[in-house]
């Protein structure tokens, strides 16, 4: 497995890339609303992302026809926007988003309430959260892989949650999706050793039933299987010798004490 190491000025890079994306991100949530369709959120995130010079990470990406990928409900990941499906009152709605700034790319997720959600959709919501921050306790250099791996599944796992083992985290870089493999599920060894430089995208996806998934017929959208509720939280970080840089981490996060969590 190669997995590559950014030089300082491809860092830069994505750290411009990372702080772009937080800014859609917090700006996206904020416009989250009944009757709005999910082709609406989409448009909106897309034009958004285009407004600071960027492109969007998603679009076209092995045939992905969207920029954001907005999955409701039971919908784990991918969901594929459209003008017919409306956010209804107690939804809750994952926004996957990347962007390219020169030539690098940074990938988050986030879920929210669309207007007055249920206790225990903004449990799922929170501690899908806090199951992200676990993992980061082991994001340091000398640590290795699947120690951020099972920090968040046992976070994850003490509320009888389904972690979901069909699809994992990634490095990033030039690349969207580049080496090595993250998962949020237990592995039995430990994986490779992290070291300064590796960038990351490491991303919960966290079901209120069943860890199993199904793909659905648009070969995109991914449901849980017994149709429970779904949270997908996801940054981009950069493993350093000490606490790991979350590079899309938003400011209203940061200021509601993100940092100390890790």
């Amino acid at each position: 497995m190669s997995v590559k190491i950014k030089t300082a000025h491809e860092i830069e890079l994505m750290r411009e890339a990372g702080r772009i994306l937080a800014l859609v991100h917090e700006n996206l949530a904020k416009e989250i609303k009944p009757g709005m369709s999910t082709l609406d959120i989409d448009r909106l995130g897309e034009e958004m992302i285009r407004s600071y010079g960027c492109i969007p990470s998603f679009k076209n990406y092995c045939g992905y026809p969207a920029s954001i990928c907005v999955s409701v409900n039971e919908e784990v990941v991918h969901g594929i926007p459209n003008a017919n499906r409306i956010l209804q009152e107690g939804d809750i709605v994952s926004l996957d988003a990347g962007v390219i700034y020169k030539g690098y790319h940074s990938d988050a997720a986030r879920t929210v309430g669309v207007g007055e959600i249920s206790e225990e959709a903004k449990l799922l919501i929170e501690r899908t959260r806090m199951s992200f921050f676990e993992g980061m306790k082991k994001a340091t250099a000398g640590n290795h892989l699947f120690d951020i791996s099972n920090n968040i599944a046992a976070y994850a796992e003490k509320f009888g949650y389904g972690v979901v083992r069909d699809l994992v985290g990634h490095g990033i870089g030039s690349q969207l999706h580049e080496e090595p493999e993250i998962p949020n599920f237990r592995k039995r060894t430990r994986g490779l050793k992290l070291r300064a430089g590796m960038t990351l995208a490491v991303e919960p996806m966290i079901n209120m039933g069943t860890h199993e998934v199904l793909w659905l017929d648009d070969e995109w959208t991914v449901v849980s299987e017994d149709l429970s509720l779904s949270a997908h939280y996801e940054n981009t970080i950069l493993i350093t010798d000490g606490k790991p840089e979350l590079l899309t981490l938003t400011e209203s996060e940061k200021a509601a004490g993100a940092l100390e969590l890790f």
